[in-house]
């Protein structure tokens, strides 16, 4: 007889899930209650948020709220009914479409209800069993999924190691040619977890000697960086070198949906070919109201960009200043680097909620690599400098305990019970 399929499940709960129980409602799948803002209640307490990706602040912006409501309230959250392609399109979702491409310098724009659903099915759509894909070792889970869909051939490089990129893309037109199939590159406009921008404007130089398709996804480059907040490709000057450009509302728009531009013909067939947008429901109405709001607030306010630049530049040279490890981060996204294990991570963010007031993401392993705690934070328009000078301080206390082993004493004695 075949085994029980989920007798491994019961035995193999995971890397993550196997801290299930003492973690789950505190550090996973925590709450935060209150009006997304710089603070929020956590656990009976406010504290100082930083792991919303509100970049610019909109998500609870008065003029945000009255179109949002007044759609919901007009509309309902059901219309449109069924898949665009037979019933659910509306002219609405056609200008969000031609906005978001004239934003950001592109053709023609294709909007799709959720960027990491998205991103897989574009994938998927793009490429057949006798092309090849090229793509950075650290890209999001949604690029690592639609590329493991890929029928044929795949090379990854080293993270934003263009010598590592130039070697692969040789790999690839050998192999290409063999098959009759081209090349697509995918790489990010910024790399959530690091901080890091893609070296785009030297990929986009590779074009010069391989002839490849480059898809960029900009999820957190959108809204933060370039001229007016048109993404990452505006701001190495290489928009135009992108072939298929994506970003999502979840981030700087402070919604849901995504979209994706590039030339007419691309676009095109990305609607009638990504099968997770042929088969599934359209964005209800006051998503698409309520991003064409986002948008032109991006674009007529651009003191929301300046102060999110504000609170990052005075967060990221504060905490320099007080001798933590930024990494490499050339972004808002600002990760802080500390050595130790997991069950020291947990007492640490304890101490760092409950007696200091300052709540952030952890990443521990097998997102990063064993023996490595990363506490990341995401400044946003509506934070403050007194946030960014309590953060600090709260920063320096937590980092003296980890390093004088107080945690991991705090842990063993947790781990006992």
């Amino acid at each position: 007889m075949s085994k029980d399929l989920f007798e491994r499940i019961k035995g193999d709960k995971g890397p993550l899930g196997k801290w299930a129980d003492k973690a789950e409602g505190y550090y996973v799948f925590p709450k935060l209650e209150g009006p997304i803002s710089n603070r929020m209640s956590f656990n009976g307490k406010k504290v100082i948020t930083w792991s919303i990706n509100d970049y610019l602040g909109l998500a609870n912006h008065p003029e945000v709220l009255k179109v949002d409501g007044e759609s919901a309230a007009t509309d309902g959250m059901a219309y449109p009914m069924g898949a665009r392609m037979m019933s659910g399109h509306t002219t609405y979702h056609e200008q969000l479409e031609q906005e978001c491409a004239k934003f950001v310098g592109k053709e023609a724009a294709y909007l799709v209800n959720f960027g990491y659903q998205g991103m897989v099915s574009a994938i998927d759509a793009l490429v057949s069993k006798d092309d090849v894909i090229v793509y950075d070792m650290d890209t999001h889970a949604c690029i690592i999924d639609g590329v493991r869909l890929h029928a044929g051939k795949r090379f990854v490089y080293r993270h934003n190691d263009i010598e590592s990129c130039e070697k692969n893309l040789k790999r690839a037109t050998k192999m290409a040619e063999k098959t009759g199939g081209g090349i697509l590159l995918v790489s990010e406009g910024v790399f959530g977890m690091r901080g890091e921008q893609g070296r785009l404007a030297e990929i986009v130089a590779l074009k010069e000697k391989y002839n490849f398709r480059l898809l960029v996804d900009d999820a957190h480059g959108f809204g933060t960086l370039g001229d007016g907040g048109r993404g990452t490709g505006f701001e190495q000057g290489v928009q135009d070198g992108i072939d298929v450009y994506f970003a999502t509302f979840a981030k700087s728009m402070a919604g849901i949906g995504a979209f994706f531009a590039g030339d007419k013909d691309v676009v095109q067939y990305l609607q009638y070919n990504m099968r997770s947008q042929m088969f599934a429901k359209s964005l209800p109405m006051p998503m698409v109201k309520g991003a064409l709001k986002r948008l032109d607030m991006i674009r007529t306010m651009p003191e929301l960009k300046e102060n999110l630049w504000k609170i990052t530049n005075a967060l990221q040279s504060g905490l320099r200043e007080a001798g933590f490890d930024l990494g490499t981060t050339q972004t808002c996204i600002t990760p802080v680097y500390l050595k130790g294990e997991i069950p020291e991570a947990m007492a640490m963010v304890n101490d760092l909620r409950e007696n200091h007031g300052v709540f952030c993401s952890i990443v521990v392993y097998p997102v990063i690599p064993k023996g490595l705690i990363v506490l990341r934070l995401i400044p946003t328009a509506r934070h403050t400098i007194e946030d960014v000078n309590e953060t600090i301080e709260a920063f320096s206390a937590i980092r003296e305990k980890l390093e004088n082993g107080i945690y991991k004493k705090i842990a063993a004695s947790i781990m006992a019970e």
